[in-house]
């Protein structure tokens, strides 16, 4: 943030009196409710007080360098709002019931406050006082800060260190305080993903009333207004006000004599002493709760296999992610030993979701990667830590120590790189790309793909690196989008997709033309088709856009088919690269019915999953034949995109090559030599995960064709937490007010390849069950 000009800068203050008492009435409250209100109205409380204030000393050189003595006294707390007899909860209570008779001794204590011209230096108090009461002090401090003229300036009080500007008017000064510039010590955490995540708007604005160079009242009001972006009906309101109003004014205590304001103060009150001005910690306890283990027996049942699909699910894993955020490592493991091996893998979810210290050291603890029995656990965890909603350093040093050390199974290693990929970019998006683990990860991922001949090993660190979204990686993807395994080409073609236009550069470009054209060497039909798609959505010129055009008919019989659907999809659904097509079009030669006759059975379809006037669902089904008539390619998307950011809720691809051996049909150009292969991909929130392998070869097809049960492989299964918000807001009356928003979702995707060589025809299945849930809770 650039420097700020500050004019005004050392304009005197309210100035004190000697020997006289100022009595002030003071009132502070709280409401909390829904944006646009509810039924049952705000719902809040109300403190009020007498505040007696005194000057105790002044600087002799300087009139606005002044030392202030404060009372708080005949407290009172009550309901804001109505309420009947049955609801009120200070019904026949007494602030001492209520605050207890320790905190209103403290609150009733007297305090001083270093003023000087206009601005709380110091805050004097006792220091065993509670950070609560400490900070309802600080609340009323911050109503005697005020300067005579106009200006911004940086101030801090109890909200912390804020943009504050100043507008002085006759007898009248407006302070308007920048929230969002607040720097505090609590502020909580969001969800990385934009489209789920929460957005917020907010206004401190404080009047005060001069007379005679003092305070005659001060009127403060302050909202915040926080919304889930995708469903912005879920929200809250939370609104404080101040007032401080001079009543009268009596004769009060003569002045102190002192060299300066440390002296005076040891020489009043040996116990004061000067505390920070910005508000401090408040550790909750909660009385009578539930213990983790206590909470765990009670909704057990509720993450055994057959509820997931259920909304209850999604519930109680939000439930579970709260109780298990307030255990300590010990709690946790004891819920981890005690679950049945049906619901284990759910409370692994949870757990990991939870991301606290205590609960990745349980985890750490309880999975053996070296175990071949703990297969499922480790992925779910893996996995749980992919989508992790606000991943820390730590998280993806833990992976980073894992995949040192030994694992069981080569998919358990591939998972691990995989998703400290994901992590990668989660971290970076926060601004986390130089922190030292993030550094030797995106050198071990970037490094990787040249450093290894296996196959597999490759494609795994593209595929991390098809997480990781680093631009570095744009020329790896390049390189590797021409390589003579389409595997490789894949991969890197459809991660060229996922990255900002702005990226993709000329020289990007050709290379995806000429695999594309192929210009070089031949390719496999469903690469040509990634080659289109990711020209289509990188602002295709002219050219290459007719380019492409004339292409068409040129094709194998199923691509040109493909192409067609796709050129007709874009028109259809008004995607980007529709103005440029058209134009190309106008062109007889381009488009002309020779070109756009071709038949088959390759299609390409997008359309609107929902719309709403905060967010927008789409989907696209693309489907890429071989000539045989046998799939090829199937690649199912799913976006959301709501106030300009977009999210890749879904793609499941189903991918099968090698097939026409099986029914004794004549492959297509570049694919005589394929090996027989089957397999599955997902993506998920961004979140790539790793494929899975129906059959590689052809025994391994003759032995699963006749081992196959006909049961769908899984591919991923769990429960994921979607929108994750926890904001602590400091009010400027010194109470604190806490939102928490929190999604779930429940799912089970599976997929599975059936071939019968009696009737000469391969099925396949996508299998896709889920279960979600929203809410939202202020305090």
């Amino acid at each position: 943030m650039p420097p700020l000009v500050v004019s005004g800068a050392g304009a005197a203050g309210p100035r004190l009196n000697n020997d006289q008492l100022y009595k002030f009435s003071y009132t502070t409250e709280v409401l909390v409710d829904r944006a646009k209100g509810s039924k049952d109205g705000s719902a809040g409380y109300r403190i009020s007080s007498d505040v007696d204030v005194n000057l105790v000393w002044r600087d002799p050189s300087s009139k606005d360098d002044q030392l202030i003595q404060l009372v708080i006294s005949n407290v009172k707390i009550e309901n804001v709002a109505p309420r009947s007899a049955k609801k009120n909860i200070f019904q026949g209570a007494t602030t001492q019931s209520l605050l207890g008779e320790k905190k209103l001794a403290a609150l009733e204590r007297p305090f001083m406050v270093h003023l000087k011209n206009g601005k709380v230096g110091s805050f004097y108090c006792y220091k065993a006082e509670p950070a609560s009461i400490k900070n309802l002090k600080r609340g009323v401090a911050s109503l005697l800060q005020v300067q005579s003229r106009s200006g911004k300036v940086i101030e801090n009080d109890v909200s912390g260190r804020c943009t504050v500007e100043y507008k002085a008017a006759q007898g009248q000064v407006t302070r308007t305080k920048a929230l969002e510039t607040c720097k505090t010590a609590e502020t909580g955490f969001t969800t990385y993903i934009q489209v789920l995540g929460v957005s917020g708007e907010s206004s401190s604005v404080t009047v005060f009333i001069l007379e005679d160079g003092f305070i005659k009242s001060a009127i403060a009001k302050e909202t915040h207004i926080l919304a889930v972006n995708a469903r912005r009906t879920t929200s809250a309101k939370i609104v404080s006000r101040q007032s401080l109003t001079l009543v009268t004014i009596e004769t009060g205590p003569f002045e102190a004599a002192g060299k300066n304001v440390a002296s005076v103060v040891k020489s009043l009150d040996e116990k004061l002493f000067a505390v920070g001005v910005t508000a401090e910690k408040v550790k909750s306890q909660c009385k009578g709760c539930q213990s983790l283990f206590e909470h765990w027996q009670a909704v057990q049942k509720q993450f055994e296999p057959d509820s997931l699909s259920k909304a209850i699910a999604p519930r109680s894993f939000l439930a579970l992610i709260q109780s298990i955020r307030k255990a300590s490592k010990d709690e946790i493991l004891q819920v981890l030993k005690s679950s049945s091996k049906t619901a284990l893998p759910q409370v692994v979810d949870a757990v990991t979701s939870s991301q606290t210290p205590a609960s990745l050291d349980a985890m750490l603890q309880f999975l053996n990667f070296a175990d071949p029995k703990g297969l499922v656990l480790q992925e779910r965890f893996l996995y749980a830590c992919g989508f992790a909603s606000h991943p820390n350093e730590r998280m993806l040093q833990a992976l980073v120590d894992i995949s040192k050390g030994k694992i069981v199974s080569n998919e358990i290693k591939e998972s691990v790189v995989i998703i400290m990929g994901a992590l990668v970019h989660k971290l970076c998006q926060k601004g986390g790309c130089d922190l030292p683990t993030v550094v030797e990860v995106k050198k071990m991922i970037l490094e990787g793909p040249d450093s290894t001949q296996v196959e597999s090993d490759v494609q795994m660190y593209l595929l991390a690196l098809k997480n990781s979204l680093l631009p570095e990686a744009i020329p790896l993807f390049s390189k590797y989008a021409e390589s003579e395994v389409g595997a490789y080409c894949t991969v890197s073609l459809t991660a060229l997709q996922r990255y900002d236009v702005a990226l993709i550069t000329d020289e990007v470009k050709q290379t995806v033309n000429r695999v594309y054209h192929q210009n070089r060497r031949v390719y496999e039909k469903n690469v040509r088709a990634a080659a289109a798609d990711v020209i289509f959505s990188s602002n295709p010129s002219y050219m290459e856009v007719k380019n492409m055009l004339l292409s068409i008919g040129n094709l194998p019989r199923e691509l040109n088919k493909y192409m067609l659907s796709k050129v007709n999809d874009i028109l259809h659904f008004e995607m980007p690269a529709s103005k440029i097509l058209r134009q190309a079009m106008k062109d007889m030669i381009s488009h002309n019915y020779d070109r756009f006759s071709k038949v088959g059975s390759s299609s390409a379809f997008s359309g609107f999953m929902a719309h709403t006037a905060d967010a927008t669902t789409t989907y696209s089904l693309d489907i890429l034949y071989s000539g045989s008539g046998v799939l090829r390619r199937s690649n199912m998307n799913i976006y959301g995109a709501s106030n300009g950011a977009l999210l890749h809720g879904l793609q499941v691809a189903i991918e099968a090559q090698g097939m026409e051996s099986l029914i004794a049909a004549k492959p297509d150009e570049g694919e005589e030599d394929l090996e027989s292969f089957a397999g599955m991909s997902a993506l998920l929130f961004d979140v790539q995960l790793r494929p899975v392998t129906f059959f590689k070869g052809y025994s391994d097809l003759m032995s699963k064709m006749f081992s196959m049960s006909g049961e769908p492989m899984n591919v991923v299964k769990g429960l994921i937490l979607l929108t994750d918000h926890s904001q602590v807001i400091q009010l400027q009356s010194g109470l604190k007010a806490n939102a928490e928003f929190q999604g779930g979702l429940a799912i089970d995707i599976s997929g599975g390849m059936e071939v019968s060589l009696w009737y000469r025809e391969s099925k396949t299945s996508i299998n896709n069950k889920r279960g979600s849930l929203l809410c939202a809770e202020y305090i």
